[in-house]
């Protein structure tokens, strides 16, 4: 049976605090079930999960336990079988547009890159400006500026290819922050990245959660990393097994 852990962030201090313990969920799953093979593989059975404003959350569970799953609907990448998600109230399956929801309130961070490999740092930044209200001298000034946070500055003008494994990242963490998300769904981003790599990605997460205020769920298979977000949920055969706030 899953189970949600309400005010599962109490325990912390500030701004990003007091809104998900006084605030209605960001987020939340309501009895989800998704069903693959005509039936025959339940990736989830019946999940509920309310996810708060400013919340930074890890899911962490075996191969096959249901964690993409749960986050490409969290995301609206995939609708459940049954069962709903819903974005501060409002049910996804009443929202006309997702792909529009998606670009302008969710940033996607993924274990495999995506960059474009003809196309240098900024202008991989710029792709999901492209929808937007920018001009091309506005996208390419906030490219420069997102690849600064992210500690890439100086590479702005680099192919992909000429940027390490580490920088590539960097960079898709970059454009995951393009339109200003408020939401960030990251998907095992260090999988293929070395421990120091790794290292400096859990830090860039923690400074964009604690600077900017965006609320962050991550799948991570590391241990160490996912107690480094403030809520653990784990998940098992497809179902979460607990939901606990990450002791200090």
């Amino acid at each position: 049976m899953s189970r949600t852990a309400p005010n599962a962030i109490q325990h912390e201090t500030g701004p990003a605090a007091a809104a998900a313990a006084s605030s209605v969920p960001l987020l939340h799953a309501d009895h989800l079930y998704k069903t693959y093979a005509d039936g025959d593989v339940h990736a989830l059975v019946d999940v509920s999960l309310s996810i708060h404003p400013g919340e930074y959350l890890a899911i962490m569970g075996p191969s096959g336990s249901g964690k993409s799953t749960l986050l490409n609907l969290l995301g609206a990448l995939d609708l459940p079988t049954t069962g709903e998600v819903s974005f501060r109230g409002e049910p996804f399956s009443k929202v006309r547009d997702l792909d529009h929801f998606r670009a302008q309130k969710v940033g996607f961070v993924f274990q495999s890159f995506y960059l474009l490999p003809v196309l240098t740092a900024a202008e991989n930044v710029q792709v999901p400006m492209f929808e937007g209200p920018l001009g091309p001298r506005q996208r390419a000034r906030k490219a420069a500026e997102l690849l600064d946070v992210v500690g890439l500055g100086p590479r702005v003008n680099h192919l992909p290819q000429q940027l390490s494994v580490g920088e590539r990242q960097r960079v898709a963490v970059a454009r995951a922050l393009a339109n200003d998300p408020i939401l960030i769904l990251a998907d095992e981003p260090t999988g293929n990245l070395d421990s120091l790599a790794a290292e400096g990605i859990f830090s860039l997460f923690a400074q964009l959660h604690r600077e900017r205020g965006v609320t962050i769920v991550l799948i991570t298979h590391d241990d160490g990393f996912a107690h480094r977000a403030h809520r653990l949920v784990r998940m098992k055969d497809g179902q979460i097994v607990s939901d606990e706030p990450v002791a200090r």
